[in-house]
């Protein structure tokens, strides 16, 4: 420490070892208490990564958990859709309200502010990561267990805000099987690393078709290789997902509440002894 120090790093432009670290973190609303904030990830878009946070929200439902989905993809939300939501959040002098699922699951997601879902949202990056911020600020979440946030593809503005604005507790990373995806997973731990934020686990999609006839299963974008990966960096928890229709198809109905599989079980196990 210098000897001039005045001991107000606000005004001082020197980065010395006696800097204090200043949190970024955001309040949330007064009327929020959530225990525990988990981010989904993925270095690259179309890997269904808010199929998998949807899928993992169900699961925490199921076992008694109370959950919200704050989606922070505000240029691709996806959320409401794979929900079947059409209604519209509401405010008051509290906050913005988010809307809740058939079996009780929060959500906010910028769709639910637009006038028609279809509407495209061209902002430019620090709106979108200022809106990202407000929905955690801003809406009144209530008692919340456990809250996913969906995160767009890649390490930009956005992720950062959350990383930097949220506090997350760890990120589970979604991918699928293609040689390509090696880079673009490596990328995901190393800003989850940077950021010092734990890895929970990796989820692979479309990492196998089961064919219905023979039972036989099949790689049709490749060999995976997310083992290999996960030894790599540490990662203990992996889990694979078909490549299966049925899925597809209750996404696309807004019927996801209703998915059947154990596939993200360890995922959800890990989740709460964390």
């Amino acid at each position: 420490m210098s000897e001039e120090c005045t001991q107000n790093c606000r005004t001082c432009a020197k980065n010395c070892s006696a800097r204090k670290a200043e949190s970024l973190l955001a309040p949330a609303n007064s009327d929020s208490n959530i225990k525990k904030v988990i981010a989904v990830i993925s270095g690259k878009g179309g890997v269904g990564k808010s199929m998998v946070t949807s899928m993992l929200a169900v699961l925490a439902a199921r076992r008694g958990k109370r959950v919200a989905i704050l989606d922070a993809d505000v240029t691709g939300p996806s959320i409401p859709k794979i929900f079947g939501i059409t209604e519209k959040a509401t405010s008051t002098q509290r906050g913005i309200n988010p809307v809740i699922t058939a079996t009780g699951i929060k959500l906010m997601s910028v769709n639910l502010l637009l006038e028609k879902e279809t509407d495209p949202v061209i902002w430019r990056g620090p709106i979108i990561a200022g809106t990202v911020r407000q929905f955690w600020t801003d809406v009144v979440w209530g008692e919340v267990d456990l809250m996913l946030v969906d995160c767009p593809p890649g390490t930009g503005d956005v992720p950062l805000t959350i990383f930097q604005s949220l506090p997350v507790d760890g990120v589970v990373i979604v991918t699928s099987p293609q040689e390509l995806v090696r880079m673009v997973v490596e990328k995901a731990v190393g800003m989850a690393g940077i950021m010092h934020i734990p890895v929970l686990g990796i989820v692979e999609n479309m990492s196998y078709f089961e064919c219905p006839d023979c039972g036989g299963r099949h790689n049709i974008f490749g060999d995976s290789n997310i083992d290999e990966v996960a030894g790599r960096h540490g990662i203990e928890n992996i889990a694979k997902l078909p490549l299966d229709p049925k899925l597809a198809g209750l996404c696309d109905r807004g019927e996801i509440e209703i998915f059947e599989g154990s596939w993200l079980d360890s995922l959800i196990e890990v989740n709460e002894n964390k």
